[in-house]
């Protein structure tokens, strides 16, 4: 059986809890305490350096890193349908899966560091100022692409690419703060709260 090492507050490790919830693979979720006392545990850090989570065993086979996570067991477990073989219809998928990891993640980092992490390195208020404004503006390039599609980020259908952005979407409307009208981004965070997967892994009150 799969083992997933990681908190389930950890929005990179809900990423691995809602793809297997897609694809119906069962698995043994492992937090601190059970296997190990803290990530920097030696036996930690022989599965994965970083002392980041999460981890995954699969029968023996390590990984880390969690949208090189999603992709492997997308492949492994018949995830077709969510991330094609096909290079032309796979680009899209992997092009906003990086922009999620790249653009949005930078855009949020200090906002979401001061008002929901409450963190005293992240409290000036100009700088917080600006980097609501930057996460706006980039919440505004994802309503622009789902305008485009009508549907989800990388197309008509739900894919591989929606699970990183559907989640991020999630800590855009649980962090307090001023939020634009973006109808296309609320639309879209209505039509995955339908999917069971975000219901209990994304849109559940945890940003």
């Amino acid at each position: 059986m799969l083992k997933i090492l990681g908190r389930a507050s950890s929005i990179n490790v809900r990423k691995v809890l809602w793809l297997c919830d897609e694809l119906g693979i069962d698995f043994h979720r492992e937090e601190w305490g059970e296997g190990f006392k803290s990530p920097d545990e030696a036996e930690f850090l022989a599965l994965n350096p970083n002392a980041m989570i999460p981890v995954i065993q699969d029968d023996g086979f390590v990984m880390w890193e969690s949208n090189a996570i999603i992709r492997y067991l997308a492949n492994a477990y018949g995830g077709e349908w969510l991330y094609p073989p096909h290079p032309r219809a796979r680009a899209p998928v992997d092009q906003w899966i990086d922009w999620q990891a790249t653009e949005l993640n930078t855009s949020w980092r200090y906002a979401f560091m001061s008002l929901v992490r409450n963190s005293p390195a992240h409290q000036d208020p100009r700088l917080l100022a600006a980097a609501c404004k930057g996460w706006s503006h980039t919440m505004g390039i994802l309503n622009k692409q789902l305008e485009k599609t009508g549907q989800y980020v990388a197309g008509k259908h739900f894919s591989l690419a929606d699970i990183p952005v559907g989640l991020s979407v999630n800590r855009w409307y649980e962090t307090p703060l001023d939020h634009p009208n973006l109808p296309a981004v609320r639309a879209y965070y209505e039509r995955l709260t339908e999917r069971s997967g975000y219901a209990t892994w994304g849109r559940n009150g945890t940003p």
